[in-house]
């Protein structure tokens, strides 16, 4: 504590109190948001109008080539006429289950007709149906996606987890339904293909959190694998459904079912809508900056994700409206929005059309946005992996870190000219965790490697009823739609009017995030080993200039500019003293690869993983990084920056260093592991 509190004395004295982290930047009106503009975005943002249009999305079923999720493109399109955007498009990429589109392999369309599950009774010596469990037309999130066509009747076996060949002992199986409490990909290789059951009913809840398993109601939404050649289908039921049958079944009873599945794969195509609001300045227009978000997704899905899909185009309505009406000048930059299938539709787009990686300098991205405070949902501005430095992530945590203090406010009885609240909505403050990295959304197949768009991620975590029945609309706050709106439109407007002689209130801005960033690798300093101390310290002035340097890709930097930012810079390291010398690295780990340009995109992507695919199953069993979990990351995080950070220069150690630094120690040997296995399948090479 006393090192950082000896920090902000020497910044304070040597910089002014201006370059302090305060998390009211916007509070007063600056050269990146006035506030003009803050009003006018409070007075026309409403919560309510997207939450009209949420209610209209929830009601389809929107698996990707679908029917219900072409309607939804429908009325997207639709609106967006309404609302007058410009150069509205409809664009088809093949799902035909074989092309690759970078590293994601094309899985076919899916689409179910009827889907029903009943139990029967025995009346005399006919079994009769007597109680429906499950049904296509009412609740289709009740049958698995990719479930496929099937006519059965058959008594029902527990088989509990389903995943070991010790949950089949003494059980026969073959042509009967079974009962899980794992997902239902999880249990096909044993149940169905080696002990012949006819089909399967899953109650697997969605995934952990504190509330995982406490409403026993909930039903999730069930998957099989997308490329399996062998068909068959699964129902999903609640915990309580699944008690039911499991004390019933422990007792003697026998359950005798009917189920009845008309279902299957096609070739088909994806499906995404994308319009603009044309930039104003002859050479930037060429520029866009995206808004977007996943369209598709289970009935009702209210807020994964048709929050974020109504929340963009609630931003392009309000936009395009008060440029129309004369309030709002035109940017500079072009807006373009654009609902897709989640990942897999991203990297088919990013693909097929690359003139789009090319002109989007940056991307809002919303995925699930609306959580009301039943929902338990906590909501985040997440900026981008460590592995991208860009100032783009400190405008979004600066409007968040604005809208804190003003719903903060609200709430308390305090002054506030703008807490964004909505007449239909909510009064609760917005909370918003500000500048962590998360996974988890589309956003990750811009930010990666291959592309290098940084991204603004905003999104709800936790959410108790996230891919369950009950994410209704009914459990959206109109307030939270308006505020994530705002976030993303003030974000998205400044950028697109960024030029030169913003510069230097840009590097006002890098430099109080700066301090606020300092002070949290303090922090984990404290809980590190003087190497690792060591190695999270160099690399964070590494990744502060990067920042400091990412101005660039929207502004000439003036030189008195650089050399305030090197006197900035060395000031701080100079305050934080030199660090220990770390251990040289062995000649192995001295090793550089560079990546295969052919091969684009994250490794890991919607419903098919190509390390996996192409390294062979068993082998990646074995391959200890993608499991690896740490005090601040997880494995697939591991996995993703690792790849990231190969350039053509880094060394093992030095990628080993960096991901260290931004998510925990890690052991080289996991790190050359991963390398060696990426470079044996040809997605990186060792520089010659």
């Amino acid at each position: 504590m006393k090192r950082i509190y000896l920090l902000f004395l020497i910044i304070f004295s040597a910089i002014g109190p201006s370059c302090l982290p305060s998390s009211s930047l916007f509070a007063q009106s600056t050269p990146l948001l006035t506030d003009s503009l803050i009003q006018m975005l409070d007075a026309e943002l409403s919560g309510e109008s997207a939450k009209r249009n949420l209610d209209y999305i929830t009601r389809l079923h929107r698996m990707r080539g679908s029917a219900d999720y072409k309607k939804a493109v429908d009325f997207i399109t639709a609106q967006l006429r309404t609302y007058g955007l410009q150069r509205i498009e409809t664009i088809q990429i093949p799902a035909d289950g074989k092309t690759m589109y970078g590293t994601q392999k094309a899985r076919l369309a899916w689409e179910a007709d009827f889907a029903e599950l009943w139990e029967l009774e025995k009346q005399g010596a006919v079994w009769k149906p007597v109680h429906r469990i499950a049904d296509w037309e009412s609740m289709p999130i009740t049958l698995a996606e990719d479930s496929e066509s099937g006519d059965v009747t058959a008594d029902l076996v527990d088989i509990g987890a389903g995943n070991s060949e010790s949950n089949y002992t003494g059980k026969n199986i073959a042509g009967k339904l079974v009962l899980t409490s794992s997902p239902p990909d999880a249990v096909v290789a044993l149940a169905i293909e080696k002990y012949k059951a006819a089909g399967i009913i899953s109650s697997t809840q969605n995934q952990h959190t504190a509330w995982w398993q406490e409403d026993e109601n909930l039903i999730r939404w069930g998957h099989l694998n997308s490329f399996s050649s062998l068909k068959t289908f699964c129902f999903m039921v609640s915990l309580k459904q699944a008690r039911n049958y499991q004390q019933r079944l422990s007792r003697g009873e026998i359950i005798r079912m009917h189920a009845q599945v008309k279902a299957g794969k096609h070739p088909g195509f994806y499906e995404f809508v994308t319009a603009v609001i044309d930039g104003s300045d002859a050479t930037l227009k060429e520029q866009e900056i995206a808004f977007t978000c996943h369209l598709d997704h289970q009935r009702p899905g209210a807020n994964d994700n048709a929050s974020g899909s109504v929340t963009i185009l609630e931003i392009a309505r309000t936009l395009n409206k008060l440029i129309l009406e004369g309030k709002l000048a035109r940017p500079k930059r072009t807006l373009r929005f654009i609902w897709s299938p989640e990942i897999e539709g991203t990297s088919a787009l990013l693909s097929q059309r690359p003139a789009y990686a090319s002109r989007i300098k940056a991307v809002i991205h919303m995925d699930m946005v609306g959580g009301s405070p039943v929902t338990k949902a906590v909501f985040h501005v997440s900026r981008g992996p460590k592995s991208l430095p860009s100032f783009v992530n400190d405008i979004g945590e600066a409007v968040g870190a604005y809208l804190n203090d003003e719903t903060r406010a609200f709430a308390g009885g305090e002054p506030a000219l703008h807490p964004f609240v909505a007449q239909e909505g909510g009064k609760e403050p917005l909370l918003a965790v500000l500048g962590e990295f998360s996974l988890g959304s589309d956003h990750e197949v811009y930010s990666e490697g291959s592309f290098g768009i940084p991204s603004i991620y905003l999104h709800d975590w936790p959410d108790r009823y996230i891919h369950t029945n009950f994410d209704l609309p009914a459990h959206i706050d109109p307030t939270k739609l308006k505020r994530a709106g705002f976030v993303g439109a003030a974000s998205g407007y400044l950028l697109a009017n960024i030029t030169d002689n913003q510069a230097p209130a840009l590097w006002n801005l890098v430099k109080q995030q700066t301090v606020g960033r300092t002070t949290t690798m303090l922090q984990r300093q404290a809980l590190l080993s003087q190497e690792d101390a060591a190695i999270s310290q160099t690399f964070h002035w590494n990744h502060e200039r990067g920042v400091f340097a990412s101005l660039s890709s929207f502004v000439t930097v003036p030189l008195a500019l650089k050399n305030e930012a090197d006197l900035f810079y060395g000031s701080l390291e100079k305050t934080m003293g030199t660090p220990a010398q770390t251990t040289p690295a062995r000649d192995a780990a001295n090793v550089i690869y560079e990546r295969n340009p052919a091969v684009k995109g994250p490794m890991s992507v919607f419903s098919y993983d190509y390390f996996v695919d192409h390294y062979g199953s068993a082998k990646a069993k074995n391959i200890r990084l993608p499991s690896f979990q740490s005090r601040w990351g997880s494995g697939s995080e591991y996995a993703y920056e690792v790849l990231n950070f190969v350039n053509g220069h880094r060394t093992q150690e030095a990628i080993r260093q960096a991901v260290s630094a931004e998510l925990g120690p890690i052991p080289i040997e996991l790190v050359t592991e991963y390398l060696q296995a990426l470079a044996s399948i040809g997605v990186i090479n060792v520089t010659k």
